[in-house]
């Protein structure tokens, strides 16, 4: 019967995933899973964080995770017989263990075979002081016929820069109208005047439909409750037409004015 440890190494190398693989898809610590890979159970953590681990482990294998949970329980939840290590440990790279360790007992043994020299008393080493030359350069850095002839090229272009703005001042003014243009302030902006409106007053329920006389534009048509109010625009001369009459006013300019007819009719308002 495979134990714990064959099964999920198994299920792994079937999958075709290296241990730090597994420990990227499933965030659990490679060295856990090689250990679980071993039958090594005893990670030095409470065993309700390995029953988790083996679990995740395994239902990331493919692998019955109850059935695994249960075979750990009745090992008693740690001590079991470990496996030879593995030769796999991380990524696809090929280590042995033993090998190593037996390559490290005959260096050692080598090196304790070896006779030592016998120490001779340290002498103290002599201290030498070094001077090194000095780089430094006696004398003038720059030639004073280069500082005058750098001094007599300033002088002629700043005389240059200074001619140049006394032609501009002289010959490139502007003329007493162009300055009088430029500091006079911009015209007003004329404001467009706002659009005539007048408000429908409703003194009870009413339908209520407003055109314009000129081109028979509709400028408001809906039914009104009493109290409510409407404005509508006024480009003209408009035709009111109400489904009762008597229960419409028309403000204009804070002044209200009834209907001139009762019942459904029109009226021209100029």
């Amino acid at each position: 019967m495979q134990t714990i440890g064959e099964r999920l190494e198994e299920a792994r190398k079937r999958r075709g995933v290296t241990i730090r693989e597994a420990a990227d898809a499933t965030k659990i610590r490679g060295d856990y899973l090689q250990k679980f890979e071993s039958n090594q159970f005893d990670i030095g953590l409470m065993d309700i964080y390995v029953r988790g681990f083996l679990r995740g482990y395994a239902i990331y294998l493919h692998l019955p995770p109850d059935r695994i949970l249960n075979d750990f329980a009745a090992l008693g939840g740690g001590d079991v017989r470990p496996r030879q290590p593995s030769r796999e440990v991380y990524g696809r790279m090929d280590l042995s263990v033993s090998s190593s360790e037996e390559r490290a007992n005959e260096r050692a043994g080598a090196a304790q075979a070896e006779p030592q020299p016998e120490e001779s008393p340290a002498r103290p080493s002599p201290q030498v002081t070094r001077t090194r030359p000095s780089t430094m350069q006696t004398g003038p850095l720059v030639s004073p016929e280069l500082v005058f002839k750098g001094g007599i090229a300033l002088g002629l272009l700043l005389a240059v820069l200074l001619l140049i703005w006394i032609v501009k001042a002289i010959f490139g003014g502007e003329s007493p109208r162009a300055a009088v243009e430029r500091a006079a302030p911009p015209p007003p902006v004329v404001q467009p005047a706002a659009e005539a409106t007048f408000t429908l007053v409703a003194l009870d329920a009413v339908q209520v439909q407003v055109n314009a006389v000129s081109d028979n534009r509709l400028l408001y048509q809906g039914s009104l409750v009493r109290g409510q109010t409407a404005a509508v625009p006024k480009p003209g001369p408009v035709y009111i037409i109400a489904s009762a009459g008597e229960n419409l006013a028309v403000e204009i300019s804070g002044k209200r004015y009834p209907m001139p007819f009762k019942g459904r009719d029109r009226a021209k308002l100029p």
